[in-house]
């Protein structure tokens, strides 16, 4: 039987936190893993994953493609160790930006931050749970103190930081990835926090209130007066700037959500708000067990996004959606990326590249805005009646 009552042996408090530590795993390019993803996986959502694997490591990561690679990441992943993918991907160069949920980044400063995450069970009594201050992330386990201590870093952050004014997501993750690189450059090794800032890629989050930094940047405001603000505007321009510059863009969607829409809203916003034909993705991965009945964006497949524009319509051949636990899907994903020929780039270090693509973005948008206005005021011209001669 899966599940025992409460009190049953080997289910007292005193075992709760007795499971394996949860470490990042980091992928080696392992020639088994690629042998039975080329030998094995042929059909259904096994052949899907063959067929993500192949675009990513053939055409998206090949020199010539010069793809600029965004990173979507949503559900408790950092939580089940799959921080140490995301890290391996990018020391190798093999993404250029990331937008997750802030839970994910929050629950990664507990790895930065040296705290225990343990293996457990999800068939588990919460109440008592909740007696014995124990988290549950369905079979994640870790005690309540964690969240405690990582609330504290992050306030004490806050203060020593000297952040003011509007900000992006992209900067704040920065500023405290140098943070946490400062009191332990080791943690880069298992911080995917403090490896962005290491490598210079920018980590943007959809909905920056809805985690505990978000929770602790707005104590921050109440109890100490900061003029801090996460300004999502800055993160909706950054990145359409990442995507306009990029010569091929694609993607990789893990899960769905906010972070898949944020992503994908980049090319709607450049031809529909700016004015700017700059055309949809090239390159379309999913990993998700979301589904396209229900009607959601994060089940809705490639071909629904090229009639927004978000994906180009002669390349729904180079889109795929594998449907599968990111948790099994994902590593395996890596492993084969690592093991490919094209397994490292140079990195584009976007973070440093902001306020210049920002800049050309705007130069762009205001040379197609008077283009437009200047062809409006022809058409006017061109559609007014004859002035009447008053003196027939």
């Amino acid at each position: 039987m899966p599940h025992r009552a409460p009190g049953s042996p080997g289910h007292g408090p005193a075992d709760y936190l007795q499971g394996k530590q949860i470490r990042y795993y980091r992928p080696t390019g392992s020639a088994e893993v690629r042998q039975l993803i080329d030998g094995g996986f042929q059909a259904f959502n096994a052949g899907r994953l063959s067929e993500a694997c192949h675009i990513f490591s053939d055409k998206m990561l090949a020199p010539a493609s010069d793809t600029t690679i965004g990173l979507t990441v949503a559900g408790a992943l950092t939580p089940a160790g799959l921080g140490g993918c995301v890290i391996e991907l990018m020391e190798r160069g093999l993404i250029d930006f990331m937008i997750s949920t802030g839970a994910n980044l929050y629950h990664d400063l507990h790895y930065a931050l040296n705290f225990k995450l343990h293996r457990g069970s999800p068939f588990l009594d919460d109440v008592d749970l909740y007696e014995q201050g124990i988290i549950r992330i369905y079979d994640v386990l870790f005690p309540a103190s964690v969240l405690l201590e990582t609330d504290s870093y992050i306030r004490d952050f806050l203060v020593r930081s000297g952040l003011e004014g509007a900000i992006s997501t992209s900067e704040f993750h920065y500023q405290l990835g140098l943070d946490l690189l400062a009191h332990n450059p080791e943690c880069a090794e298992y911080s995917v926090v403090a490896k962005a800032a290491q490598c210079g890629l920018p980590i943007y989050t959809s909905s920056p209130g809805d985690s505990s930094i978000g929770m602790n940047i707005a104590y921050h405001e109440l109890m100490n007066g900061s003029t801090l603000m996460i300004d999502p505007n800055r993160d909706v321009n950054e990145v359409c700037a990442i995507i306009l510059a990029g010569h091929q863009n694609g993607c990789v969607i893990l899960g769905g959500g906010s972070p898949k829409n944020f992503y994908l809203q980049g090319q709607p916003t450049l031809w529909e708000v700016y004015g700017i034909p700059k055309g949809g993705n090239d390159y379309f991965i999913q990993i998700t067990t979301d589904q396209v009945v229900w009607g959601g964006l994060s089940g809705a497949t490639p071909a629904e996004a090229v009639s927004w524009g978000k994906i180009n319509p002669g390349v729904l051949p180079d889109t795929v959606v594998a449907y599968c636990d990111s948790t099994i899907a994902f590593p395996l994903f890596c492993e084969y990326a690592v093991g490919s020929e094209h397994n490292r780039r140079t990195r584009r270090e976007l973070v440093h590249r902001r306020k210049d693509l920002v800049a050309d973005l705007l130069r762009q948008a205001k040379a197609g805005k008077a283009a437009t206005d200047a062809k409006d005021a022809a058409a006017r011209v061109a559609h007014q009646p004859a002035e009447i001669d008053r003196h027939r």
